[in-house]
């Protein structure tokens, strides 16, 4: 029993569409949608007979998987689909989620230089060394300084004289 170049081409289609749509709820480069694309393009090979056919199938194919994604992606939007590729919680700073240090608690402390400053180098705060910045000036080492502002992880000292 033969299977025609017909049958073969429109399993070809049938699959391909199948594994490209499953891409589409799995994103990533990986296995569906690399045979699901292989496997249309084998499709139009084997049904079309010109270039033409060809090009129009090809068309025909990215416009039904343009229409699917604008599908899946309204349906993720509105959440009537699965919730998998949907982050549920929010990291909120009140809950204790912070995405950079806050080294604000150091304002104000004092500590001592234990590298040159030129203007950046390190001090250490109560036995935590912290790469910290001069307000410009040169500060040697072994000399007591106070953190007078904190930006992000930026933390600029002046010398206590």
């Amino acid at each position: 029993m033969a299977i025609d170049i017909s049958t073969l081409s429109v399993i070809c289609f049938v699959i391909g569409f199948l594994l490209m749509i499953i891409e589409m709820f799995h994103p990533g480069f990986g296995f569906p949608g690399v045979i699901g694309g292989i496997l249309l393009i084998v499709g139009i090979v084997f049904s079309a007979k010109t270039i033409v056919q060809a090009l129009i199938m090809l068309i025909i194919i990215l416009t039904v998987l343009g229409i699917s994604l604008t599908i899946v992606l309204k349906s993720f939007s509105k959440g009537k689909l699965s919730k998998t590729l949907v982050l549920e919680d929010i990291q909120k700073k009140e809950l204790g989620y912070i995405c950079v240090e806050d080294l604000n608690f150091f304002l104000n402390e004092e500590g001592v230089t234990t590298t040159v400053l030129r203007p950046s180098g390190t001090a250490d705060f109560n036995g935590i060394k912290l790469d910290v910045v001069s307000e410009g000036e040169f500060i040697q080492r072994e000399k007591k300084v106070k953190i007078i502002q904190v930006e992000g992880r930026r933390i600029v000292v002046k010398e206590i004289i």
